[in-house]
């Protein structure tokens, strides 16, 4: 070893020729204290082994140096800008520094050694540092996912932030065990993106090879979020107890819970549960998070990459699940496709739950196979599958209604997954009086012991409002959506009874009925029926 100058470092410098010198006379890897990457030799370590490490670089290789005091500078290190904005704090800008008080990288989450004396930039007031190479890393440019509810760029967002986990001991630090992507269900590794508020969601980094999963926005300002509730009244807890929502002319409460599973929802027409609000003037309900869902949204697997508004009292056919609906909706102002809020709500990524089964399911896109709930193939427009087993359900049964009503049992039914009954006399429909297939889903009531097609149970439209107007046709007054129980006015058009949705003239005098289907144009019309 031999002696050199300190290059500014208060104790003298021993210059180590070999690899062997230098594994002998540290403990570990070990970094620069100047420019932070790791060391080998030849380099220059401190005689009074206080941790100091230099690399072996003649002043020649420094544009900026003090023979004076040792302090030295590349030149891209002497053209770093002195203040960044930066997405990772956007409420002051990051300045040039030391790191005297040897805090963690905002993004990283690493903290350096004291040795290390190399620029920073930080936020003194908030305490936050970044590391110059973490801070060049970032495109500063923030990403609006359409896999996932909140705006987000690569390391810190406006509201709901998604960072960028770059090694392994980051990602294990931030979770709380093993963590599966919120899109295909995968166990990630880094790097990889997490929802900084720790809800739970991560994304594999290779999402962002999907052009069509998100797109770049120049001003975040633009990313929309308005809410489509305004709370009224809060209870000591901060819950709101009334609000208003933008789609609803009267104010709406917060349970209890009213009228057992008989309503539902206005939003997505499931059956309502807790929690929900109600108006207390008419027969209106709303799921919370119904309620809760934003004016404006980015949907997805959306082929637009533009906003989508929540639309209500408008007829359409979801483009996921081809159901017919009035309900609540988001609505592309592009190519004017709609999505209906069951569809939106369980494309979410992220792990699903459902009727009896056990693990947890996850929605692939291209996924084609057959339906454990109906028996159809999913026709390549993706479903829920488990990774654990061969379970599998398409989007169209994902959703069905846990309970339901008809006139055929005075109790509700209820959704269930298999008939333990062997006798196979027993596997009939009590509605058409058909068999069953006693491996497909159907409703049930234990009391009466009726069992039913799911078909036969919910009929062609059963997520359109009963008792809503509808004005697109050629009659003169408003229509009425109505499903007749027993008494089967015949239809005006073909004659024949109205026994399922029909459409009725709001004044009693005029006396005209015709079928959903007789009277709707065609691309409202079912053109599918549901698996037996």
């Amino acid at each position: 070893m031999e002696e050199s100058n300190n290059y500014g470092h208060q104790h003298p410098l021993l210059l180590i020729l070999n690899q062997d010198q230098l594994i002998h006379n540290q403990s570990g890897v070990t970094d620069c204290s100047r420019c932070g990457e790791n060391v080998s030799a030849p380099c220059f370590c401190c005689a009074e082994h206080c941790g100091f490490y230099l690399h072996k670089e003649p002043l020649t290789n420094y544009t900026h140096f003090s023979p004076d005091c040792g302090f030295n500078l590349h030149e891209k290190c002497a053209e770093l800008p002195f203040k960044l904005n930066h997405g990772c704090h956007r409420k002051h800008p990051l300045v040039l520094q030391f790191n005297s008080q040897r805090l963690s990288c905002k993004i990283c989450r690493v903290k350096r050694r004291s040795t290390e004396s190399g620029f920073f930039y930080g936020c003194s007031p908030c305490k936050i540092v970044v590391h110059i190479e973490c801070a060049s890393q970032s495109p500063l440019q923030v990403i609006k996912s359409t896999n996932h509810e909140h705006p987000f760029s690569l390391f810190n967002g406006h509201q709901h932030p998604l960072l960028l986990m770059l090694n392994q001991e980051q990602l294990i630090d931030s979770q709380s065990g093993v963590t599966d992507c919120s899109r295909c269900g995968e166990k990630v590794s880094a790097p990889c993106f997490y929802y900084a508020e720790h809800c739970g969601f991560y994304l594999h980094k290779c999402a962002m090879k999907d052009k069509d999963s998100y797109e770049i926005v120049e001003n975040e300002d633009e990313i929309p979020h308005e809410s489509s509730i305004s709370v009224i009244e809060r209870n000591d807890a901060g819950e709101a107890t009334k609000i208003k929502h933008f789609k609803h002319m009267h104010n709406l409460m917060s349970g209890p819970f009213v009228g057992g599973y008989e309503n539902s929802c206005n939003g997505c027409m499931l059956p309502i549960s807790d929690p929900f609000y109600y108006c207390s003037e008419c027969v209106f309900f709303l799921h919370k998070a119904c309620a809760e869902l934003t004016k404006m949204k980015n949907v997805w697997h959306h082929h637009c990459q533009e906003p989508l508004s929540l639309i209500s009292d408008k007829a359409f056919e979801c483009q996921e699940c081809w159901h017919i609906s009035n309900a609540f909706a988001y609505e592309c102002c592009g190519c004017e496709e709609n999505k209906c809020l069951r569809c939106v709500i369980a494309l979410t990524p992220g792990a699903r739950t459902c009727l009896k089964h056990v693990h947890p399911l996850y929605f692939y896109r291209d996924y084609d196979g057959q339906c454990n709930a109906c028996g159809d193939t999913t026709r390549g427009y993706g479903a829920f599958c488990c990774k654990d087993c061969n379970f599998v359900l398409d989007l169209g049964c994902f959703s069905l209604p846990i309970t339901a009503h008809h006139k055929c049992d005075e109790h509700l039914l209820s959704l269930t997954d298999n008939d333990d009954n062997s006798y196979s006399e027993s596997h009939h429909c009590d509605i058409c009086e058909e068999s069953r297939d006693a491996n497909r889903w159907f409703y049930h009531c234990t009391t009466c012991d009726t069992s039913a097609h799911v078909g036969c149970v919910l009929g062609s439209y059963p997520f359109l409002k009963l008792g809503s107007i509808y004005e697109e046709t050629n009659h003169p007054h408003p229509l009425i959506i109505v499903k007749k129980k027993y008494y089967y006015l015949d239809c005006n058009k073909c004659g024949k009874p109205c026994e399922d949705v029909a459409l009725e003239c709001s004044k009693l005098e005029c006396k005209y009925i015709v079928h959903w289907d007789c009277a709707a144009p065609y691309f409202l019309r079912q053109w599918w029926k549901w698996g037996m």
